[in-house]
């Protein structure tokens, strides 16, 4: 007699084979918004997780085709990379013209020079989106668009962060799903968000608020809502060029239209909150069969015996390596550990009057996800990407952070929570103070401890998250949609969802029965008034 677990993945999986047929998916990329790269690959993690969801599914039998748009003024590898590698499923790309590319890249390198100063000036991310805007505006008016109509896909998949596939998708009139690369927050999917436990996006709380961290978290929810609202509008100019009057759509309504919603993450990192049927954990889905550490490496860790290793990557579109300051700093920080350091730093950058620690190797690749599984390694130093904190967590590593932009910190908040890591600013590192976080995590035992207990939670799953990815789109495929998931209070106004419009008509109805028991009262009062003096006449 079959086991539980084995109904459990036949229920998952039993659909994608009932298909009479392989669906054809589009899946769709802007080359422009990719935060910083978490992989061994070149290239940005949002790309690089489109691209791992487009393999598995042509892998699993549906025939993919991606759309790459956009220009290379983030991350030029992604380009040459993609052009490059052979791929499974079909690609077609879009490149921007060169005078909008220019114009891009000159918002997008101030945004960077102001993140890496410490002032994320929200304008400067309004900026950049309004040229986003723009770039959208000129993919959707292109031949590509004709195109992709004759193609007759059967379902559309988006990433959060890139608004306009979401314009592309409804404009090709096609169901769609979307995954969020990011912690819950960061988007309104239209989730139940209870303000006492669930903390705002950027709030920097945990889901253990005290009254003052409740009172922050509420007020910052209006401020979240305002930012989400000013950033959505940069794209209405896009949706009034491209679509007619009478059936624009409205951008918070089309994150609401999906079918489903695959989350980048895990219950291993985040916190636990109230979902929606089609929301679903992915996390994990980067991971890949480890591989032998390559022997330059082998060598270099093999100098420092039973010490162990640390290793340091901070992702690939932050080019903190070029910050002498802060390079001065982590160098002389390494040099007090025992351990020995490999970090993912260009040599080229390296200044000619900064001696590289002994203990130090500095590289422009390395296989992260083999490092990780390395059974010497003794601490991750990261960025906070989400797609890093999945690899650690896989392999039980505790981590120091340096979040430098976006969903980072809000990733380290919850690292430290869990207690498998701690968190230092990039404006507050100096070489003692960070020296004393490393050497805190790699002698404190519990922090490895919470590390290993965390990835047991994340390899436990009845389902790997490419299982669940697959399962899930192959039933909405087989049912015509995921209506029965979605509950229809994400139609409802958002007056009727919070019950506005019924406290209203109950205050109302109170108020009116006070003023009619007040005025009641008033003719009673007078009328027994009148009697009295009409006895003592």
């Amino acid at each position: 007699m079959a086991g539980p677990r084995a109904l459990l993945l036949a229920g998952f999986l039993l659909p994608g084979f009932l298909l009479s047929e392989a669906a054809k998916i589009l899946t769709v990329s802007s080359l422009g918004e990719c935060s910083a790269g978490e992989s061994d690959r070149d290239g940005g993690s949002h790309y690089l997780l489109v691209d791992q969801v487009s393999q598995i599914l042509q892998d699993h039998g549906h025939n993919v085709t991606i759309l790459l748009y956009g220009g290379d003024y983030l991350i030029p590898s992604i380009v040459s990379n993609f052009k490059k590698k052979e791929n499974a499923y079909q690609v077609i790309s879009w490149l921007l013209s060169e005078e909008h590319e220019k114009e891009l890249k000159k918002y997008f390198d101030l945004f960077m020079t102001e993140v890496l100063h410490g002032r994320e000036a929200f304008d400067n991310i309004v900026k950049l989106m309004e040229q986003l805007g723009i770039q959208c505006s000129d993919l959707l008016r292109s031949d590509i668009m004709d195109s992709l109509k004759n193609e007759n896909f059967d379902l559309v998949f988006v990433e959060a962060f890139d608004f306009c596939s979401f314009l592309v998708a409804e404009k090709l009139g096609k169901p769609f799903v979307s995954i969020l690369p990011t912690p819950f927050g960061s988007v309104d999917l239209g989730l139940p968000n209870p303000v006492s436990y669930v903390p705002v996006f950027n709030s920097l709380l945990t889901d253990h608020m005290d009254f003052w961290g409740r009172v922050k978290n509420f007020l910052m929810l209006f401020d979240f809502s305002i930012k989400q609202w000013r950033i959505q509008s940069t794209f209405d100019s896009t949706i009034k060029e491209h679509f007619p009057e009478g059936s624009r759509p409205v951008l918070s309504h089309l994150l609401k239209k999906a079918e489903l919603w695959f989350v980048n993450s895990d219950f291993a990192l985040e916190f636990a909150r109230p979902l929606l049927p089609n929301t679903v954990y992915v996390g994990g889905l980067m991971s890949r069969p480890v591989k032998a550490v390559p022997q330059e490496f082998e060598n270099f860790i093999a100098k420092f015996g039973d010490s162990g290793f640390v290793l340091v990557a901070l992702g690939s579109m932050v080019g903190i390596c070029q910050s002498q300051e802060v390079l001065r700093e982590m160098n002389s920080a390494f040099a007090h550990l025992s351990q020995g350091v490999i970090w993912k730093c260009n040599p080229s950058h390296w200044p000619k009057d900064v001696k590289l620690a002994a203990n130090v190797k500095i590289v422009d690749w390395l296989p992260q996800n083999d490092l990780l599984a390395h059974p010497r390694i003794r601490l991750f130093v990261t960025h906070g990407g989400l797609n890093s904190i999945m690899e650690a967590i896989q392999h039980g590593v505790p981590m120091v952070g340096i979040p430098v932009l976006g969903d980072q910190p809000d990733n380290l908040v919850r690292v430290e929570a869990k207690k498998f890591g701690v968190s230092i600013q990039l404006k507050q590192i100096k070489a003692e103070t960070l020296a004393l976080k490393m050497k805190e995590v790699i002698e404190d035992k519990r922090y490895k401890s919470a590390a290993v207990a965390a990835s047991v939670i994340r390899r436990s799953h009845p389902l790997t998250p490419a299982q669940r990815l697959v399962g899930w789109i192959d039933h909405i495929l087989q049912t015509g949609g995921a209506a029965h998931l979605k509950p229809h209070g994400l139609q409802q106004p958002w007056y009727e969802r919070y019950l506005l419009d019924v406290f209203l008509f109950l205050l109302l109805v109170t108020l009116g029965t006070l003023w009619l028991c007040g005025k009641l009262l008033g003719m009673v009062a007078r009328w027994l008034c009148g009697a009295r003096k009409l006895k003592k006449a």
